[in-house]
């Protein structure tokens, strides 16, 4: 399986190894501590911080809250490892974390991301 997946990223545009995964949190303090823990252990090259104000549905009732939007930019395989790191580390009990592919970009920045990630 492992191979299969070497081969297909190797066939891959540069493009699509990377993906931004999109995450909230309640308060600035949970934002910072994830998006510190994802930098340090190098699942992520780079995570943006900023203010969302959130309507949604939560046990029946329509709800407004102001939260923290992270911006996390990744290898497209780390995905499954950031997911699980977010849903262990996470005071939500059904976070948000939604995968969008990255189609296109800067040739140097998507290297950077590489480099940076491990």
């Amino acid at each position: 399986m492992r191979r299969k997946l070497q081969r297909l990223l190797k066939i891959m545009p540069e493009s699509k190894k990377y993906c931004v995964i999109l995450t909230t949190c309640g308060n600035r303090e949970e934002a910072e501590k994830l998006a510190r823990l994802l930098i340090e252990s190098r699942l992520a090259a780079c995570v943006q911080l900023t203010g969302v104000t959130s309507f949604y549905e939560w046990d029946g009732a329509v709800n407004r809250d102001d939260e923290k939007l992270l911006l996390i930019k990744a290898k497209s395989t780390h995905y499954d490892r950031i997911e699980e790191f977010i849903s262990k580390n996470h005071s939500y009990d059904v976070p948000e974390i939604i995968q969008l592919p990255i189609s296109g970009g800067s040739e140097t920045y998507l290297k950077w991301i590489a480099a940076v990630s491990k």
